[in-house]
């Protein structure tokens, strides 16, 4: 099977970037910031982001929680889009579907997150994450977009 390409963003803001890696690294909170969630990298229709796995994340059972890593999603899943959208306009998850491919015990979550297809109201968006190196969930999503309020 080929490998689906990321489709070129002529619009793609690096300063939009660079302000949501800034931001999400420096001074994000909520879930996010509970989790540990860093972003690595940002650049057209692409987010690469990580969680170090930690004992408060792990179910009784000694395995992450499977809302930990839909979170995690969740998050990588929206924010990709931002650099991309106007000035004013924000993404919300309407629905997104989870494999877990293999239980995470311990280690580093880094997930891949890329826009492939963005349109005015709706965006598709596709993200792996890998524990360690090895595949530990595959997830896609669709958000709306929405203009901001007219005054």
């Amino acid at each position: 099977m080929a490998e689906i390409q990321v489709p070129r963003f002529e619009n793609f803001s690096a300063k939009v970037a660079e302000g949501m890696v800034r931001v999400n690294n420096e001074s994000t909170s909520g879930l996010p910031h509970y989790f540990g969630v860093v972003f690595d990298e940002m650049s057209p229709g692409r987010l690469i982001a990580h969680l170090d796995v930690k004992q408060e994340l792990l179910t009784p059972f000694g395995t992450l929680h499977g809302g930990v890593m839909a979170g995690f999603v969740d998050h990588v899943l929206g924010c990709v889009l931002y650099p991309l959208m106007e000035r004013g306009q924000w993404a919300a998850t309407t629905e997104f579907k989870l494999n877990y491919l293999a239980p995470v015990k311990a280690g580093t979550l880094v997930a891949e997150s890329k826009v492939l297809s963005l349109g005015r109201r709706t965006a598709v968006v596709r993200v792996e994450v890998t524990n360690d190196g090895r595949p530990a969930c595959l997830a896609q999503g669709t958000l709306l977009i929405s203009d901001p309020p007219k005054s």
